[in-house]
């Protein structure tokens, strides 16, 4: 399938921390999505059960309940969101939990790869074509 251009799309951000948060919100614009701000785990699902999105940023830390018990309650309220749910961890050197989050199946990406590491990701969710970049040479 074609990647096309990016439409509306609409991503969750569940995140604590206020600098995380707004450069999650700068990408995602970038990449010419809408973030929408839930500070908590139930923010977000109050959030999810009115409201629909094409995908989900999790801070590992920001969840009461171990990711893999979010995710679940996420994939319930809102099936059109499995797979596409991206867990950010904060301490890439936390072995212990991307061993669970590699052992239940979840998709993460480490705070120090934010801009890239979510953008690719986020592009491959919701199908957005990279931008070309045109040669400006006259």
């Amino acid at each position: 399938m074609t990647p096309s251009p990016a439409p509306y799309r609409r991503v969750l951000i569940i995140e604590d921390d206020a600098c995380i948060r707004n450069v999650l919100y700068v990408l995602l614009a970038n990449l010419g999505c809408e973030g929408e701000i839930a500070h908590s785990s139930a923010d977000a699902l109050a959030m999810l059960r009115r409201e629909s999105f094409d995908a989900v940023l999790l801070d590992l830390r920001c969840a009461y309940a171990p990711p893999e018990e979010m995710v679940s309650k996420i994939r319930s309220l809102r099936p059109s969101l499995v797979g596409r749910v991206l867990i950010i961890t904060g301490e890439a050197e936390d072995v212990e939990a991307i061993q669970r989050l590699e052992r239940h199946c979840l998709q993460h990406v480490s705070r120090c790869c934010l801009s890239e590491g979510i953008g690719d990701r986020l592009r491959e969710f919701l199908n957005i074509s990279k931008p070309v970049l045109r040669d400006r040479t006259p």
